[in-house]
C-alpha cells in the first residue's frame, strides 16, 4: 500500500508539472505567475486550493480528473493562478462570501474561456457559455468586483448559488476568509453571505478583493467602511506576497497591452480584470485638502503649548501660570468652493446626491471647513441650469432634500468656468481655491487654465482612462468608491 501511495503521488506531481509546462508554453506572459506557486500534496483535501504561495492538491483527485478529461487539470491550474493574479485571495472580513466566491470563479472562468486554448477546453466550458452570455447583457465587464455588485443586488437564491457554483467552482476558498486573530474580525452584517461549514469541499469558491485607504488620525472614526478592513490570510498570503502579485499583475498588463493588439477579444477579459486590480485607489479626503487655504481659528494650539512654563507658574504663584496656551491655531480650511454637476443625461441622480453628501460631510469637518463658507453647487449640461449658494448646514440640508437634476442635454464644461469667472468679477468670491466638476462623460474643456485649482471627478463603470487638460487634476472613482467615501 505505501508503494501504491508513493506511485500515486509521483504520477499526480507529473500531471501537475505537465500542466504547468503547458501553460508556460502557450501563455508566455504567465511565466512569472506560474513560477510563483509551489506544489504540495494534501491527500485528504478532496480537491485543490491555493493560498497565495502554494497550490495544495489531493493526488487521487488530480489523477481522477486527468483520466476523465485531460484538459481539466491545466484549466484548474490556470484557474488558481488567476485567482492570485486578480488578488481574489486577499479579501475583506465583511464580504458576502457566497457572492464573492461566485463572482471570482466566474471572472476567472470567463478569462480562461476567452483565451480559447484547445488545451484548456472542457465539457463544462460549453455549459458555462450560455450563462456567461447572459451575464454580459447585465454586467458591463465580467470582473469580480462588478459581478459581485450585480449578485448582491440580484439577491440570488441558495439554489441559484449552488447551481452556479457547481458550474464555475474549481478550488476550495475557505482559507480566503481565515484571520490570524478571529477576535479582530468585525461583526458580520445581517443579510450577508454565510460562512461555509466545510470550506475545503470541492467546487467551492470564495473571494473579494478589498483594499483599505490610510487616513489622518483625526478622521479615523469618521465615515469608516467595514468592507475596507483587510484580512491577513495565513500561510503564504501575507502582505509581501500580495505585493508580489500586484507587481505581477502590472507586468502582465504591460505585456498584454502589446500582445492583445493582434489577438482581438482573446485577451480582452484578462485585460479588463488586470485593469480592475491595478487601477489606483484614491483617498478622497486627502484629495479635497488640495483645495484648502491656511487660516486661523479659535482653538487651543496644543502643538505650541509649553507645559513646563505653565506648570512652573502654577507652582510658583499659585493659580497664575507664567504662560497661557495660544487661543488660535493655523489650519488649512476650505472657505470658498464650487461643485459643478454634469447633468448631460448619464449621471444618475442617486449617485450625484451621494457624492454631494459625502463631499460635504468631509468638508464640514472641524479641521476642513471654516465656520463661514461660500459653497456654490452648479448644474450644467451644455448651459448653466441652476446655481445654489450654501453658507451653512441648514441650507445644505434643504438643498439635498429638494434637489432635482436639470438639463439632460450635451456635455460642455466651458459654461461653468465662464460663469464662475463672472462671479469672481462680481466679488462673489474673494479667494476661490477650487472647483470640482463631477461627471461621467466627455465634454469640451475651456481653452485656458482658470485662476483656481480645478479637478474633474469621473465616475467610470469600466476601467478607461479619461483625458483632461494638463492644468486640471483628474480623479477616477468607481460607483462603489463614492459610497465608501
Amino acid at each position: 500500500m505505501p508503494k501504491d501511495k508513493e506511485k500515486i503521488e509521483k504520477l499526480a506531481g507529473e500531471v501537475l508539472n505537465l500542466s504547468r509546462n503547458t501553460l508556460a508554453i502557450h501563455l508566455r506572459f504567465l511565466d512569472r505567475a506560474v513560477s510563483m506557486l509551489q506544489l504540495q500534496n494534501l491527500p485528504d483535501l478532496r480537491g485543490m486550493k491555493v493560498n497565495g504561495s502554494t497550490i495544495f492538491y489531493d493526488p487521487v483527485r488530480v489523477l481522477q480528473d486527468y483520466k476523465e478529461e485531460r484538459s481539466r487539470v491545466p484549466r484548474a491550474y490556470l484557474h488558481m493562478i488567476l485567482h492570485c493574479v486578480y488578488q481574489h485571495y486577499w479579501t475583506s472580513a465583511q464580504v458576502d462570501q457566497d457572492c464573492w466566491d461566485l463572482a471570482c470563479d466566474i471572472a476567472v472562468e470567463d478569462t480562461i474561456s476567452a483565451l480559447a486554448l484547445p488545451a484548456l477546453q472542457t465539457r463544462r466550458a460549453q455549459q458555462q457559455k450560455e450563462v456567461l452570455d447572459g451575464l454580459r447583457s447585465q454586467v458591463r465587464y465580467l470582473t469580480a468586483d462588478m459581478l459581485y455588485r450585480y449578485f448582491i443586488n440580484a439577491d440570488l437564491s441558495p439554489e441559484d448559488i449552488s447551481r452556479l457554483r457547481a458550474l464555475f467552482g474549481t478550488d476550495a476558498h475557505g482559507d480566503w476568509y481565515k484571520e490570524e486573530d478571529p477576535q479582530k474580525r468585525p461583526h458580520k452584517k445581517e443579510g450577508g453571505g454565510k460562512n461555509k461549514e466545510d470550506p475545503d469541499q470541492e467546487s467551492q469558491s470564495d473571494g473579494s478583493s478589498g483594499e483599505s485607504s490610510d487616513e489622518d488620525e483625526e478622521e479615523d472614526n469618521q465615515d469608516e467602511d467595514p468592507d475596507d478592513i483587510p484580512l491577513s490570510p495565513p500561510g503564504g498570503g501575507g502582505k509581501k506576497r500580495l505585493q508580489d502579485w500586484k507587481d505581477t499583475a502590472r507586468q502582465m498588463k504591460m505585456d498584454l497591452e502589446s500582445f492583445s493588439k493582434g489577438k482581438g477579444d482573446a485577451a480582452g477579459s484578462l485585460l479588463q480584470n488586470l485593469q480592475s486590480v491595478t487601477r489606483e485607489k484614491y483617498d478622497y479626503r486627502a484629495f479635497l485638502k488640495k483645495f484648502a487655504a491656511l487660516g486661523e481659528r479659535m482653538k487651543i494650539n496644543q502643538d505650541e503649548f509649553d507645559y513646563i512654563f505653565y506648570t512652573y507658574g502654577l507652582k510658583l504663584y499659585g493659580k497664575m501660570p507664567l504662560i497661557e496656551p495660544l487661543e488660535y491655531k493655523e489650519t488649512k480650511q476650505i472657505r470658498e468652493f464650487v461643485i459643478a454637476i454634469d447633468t448631460s443625461g448619464s449621471t444618475a441622480g442617486d449617485l450625484v446626491q451621494t457624492f454631494l453628501q459625502k463631499t460635504y460631510n468631509i468638508l464640514k469637518q472641524e479641521e476642513s471647513f471654516g465656520r463661514r463658507f461660500n459653497l456654490h453647487i452648479i448644474q450644467c449640461d451644455a448651459d448653466i441650469q441652476t446655481d445654489i449658494k450654501i453658507s451653512n448646514q441648514n441650507e445644505f440640508d434643504r438643498c439635498m432634500e429638494h434637489m432635482q437634476l436639470r438639463g439632460m442635454g450635451g456635455t460642455d464644461f466651458r459654461p461653468v468656468f465662464n460663469y464662475v469667472d463672472e462671479l469672481i468679477e462680481k466679488k462673489e468670491f474673494t479667494n476661490l481655491k477650487g472647483l470640482i466638476y463631477f461627471t461621467d462623460g466627455y465634454g469640451i474643456f475651456p481653452p485656458r487654465q482658470p485662476a483656481y485649482k480645478t479637478a474633474f471627478v469621473y465616475i467610470e463603470e469600466g476601467y478607461e482612462n479619461p483625458q483632461v487638460p494638463p492644468w486640471a487634476i483628474k480623479l477616477v472613482l468607481q460607483p462603489e468608491d463614492i459610497g465608501e467615501i
